[in-house]
């Protein structure tokens, strides 16, 4: 598995890393997340993504390989104690959500916390990013991030505080492209791409009965990729390496999977390489035809 040097960090992370809010909201049994972590980390994947809001996720990540911390970068996120639409900016919460997290994911240290999806204006108050830069002079986490889209996401990046950014970059959410990825790059911020494959709304013939899922089925629904009515392998195929191949300044993808040896399936697909480049201008060009200023990424 290629590994990219993660912006200015000293980090090599595998280009396919492995987000854990599905083995939390799918309710995965700890037999069936120690299977997946640890076979997806056999295989050579060494990024790990979680957070404090996605219900059991991070105990079930230090029960399955706290005994492999070295094996690979574990990030979390703060800012959400109880639920993704709730927010708790208080510096005081923030710097007990990471406390909180270490203790379920059995380690002193996490190389990544990010603040999970606040508004600039809540980061222009300034009191957010002291709580992440207390955390790491705490020795908390190596690394402090922003996880988000938009303007926020521009102002996190501009306010020179982070190193790392995580976003939404896939077929159904391009705005990052423009928007923030080149700004990125310029900074030498480490960029992660999430939902990456857009939740892969092509399985759903009709609106799902999961809300989570309704925003990206509607901009499917307009956007009408030709490759998404194929085999739904050959969907995931060009999503992921759209992402992950040719779009430029990411530098890892995290894919959420409650289903052990899918890791393998996914790392697979990336053997193909990047698309044809017309192609990759196909999709991109259909985008900026169709998108609506609307279409940012959720939390």
């Amino acid at each position: 598995m290629e590994k990219r040097k993660l912006g200015k960090t000293d980090m090599h992370v595998s280009i396919l890393g492995l987000g854990a809010a599905e083995i939390g909201y799918e309710k995965a049994s700890q037999e069936i997340a120690t299977r997946l972590l640890n076979d997806a980390l056999d295989a050579g994947l060494n990024v790990i993504d979680t957070a404090e809001c996605y219900l059991q996720s991070e105990a079930l990540i230090g029960n399955a390989v706290a005994h492999r911390r070295k094996d690979y970068y574990l990030f979390t996120k703060c800012g959400h104690p109880n639920n993704p639409g709730t927010g708790d900016w208080r510096p005081d919460s923030l710097i007990r959500s990471i406390e909180r997290s270490l203790k379920r994911l059995q380690t002193d240290r996490v190389d990544l916390v990010q603040l999970h999806s606040c508004s600039e204006q809540e980061l222009r108050k300034g009191d957010v990013i002291t709580a992440l830069q207390t955390a790491r002079s705490k020795g908390y986490t190596r690394y402090i991030g922003y996880s988000g889209d938009t303007k926020a996401a521009l102002y996190a990046i501009e306010c020179g505080a982070f190193d790392v950014l995580q976003t939404s970059v896939n077929i159904l959410d391009q705005e990052a492209i423009e928007l923030t990825l080149p700004e990125a790059s310029k900074r030498e911020i480490g960029v992660i791409a999430k939902r990456p494959v857009g939740n892969a709304v092509w399985r759903f013939t009709s609106l799902p009965e999961n809300s989570y899922y309704h925003s990206y089925w509607e901009r499917l629904r307009k956007l009408n990729y030709e490759f998404t009515h194929a085999d739904p392998q050959t969907a995931i195929s060009v999503a992921l390496r759209f992402t992950l191949m040719n779009v430029p300044g990411v530098h890892t993808a995290i894919v959420g999977t409650g289903k052990p040896g899918r890791w393998r399936e996914n790392a697979r697909i990336l053997e193909a390489g990047p698309l044809p480049q017309e192609q990759y201008d196909a999709i991109r060009t259909l985008w900026r035809k169709v998108a609506d200023p609307t279409w940012v990424g959720q939390i």
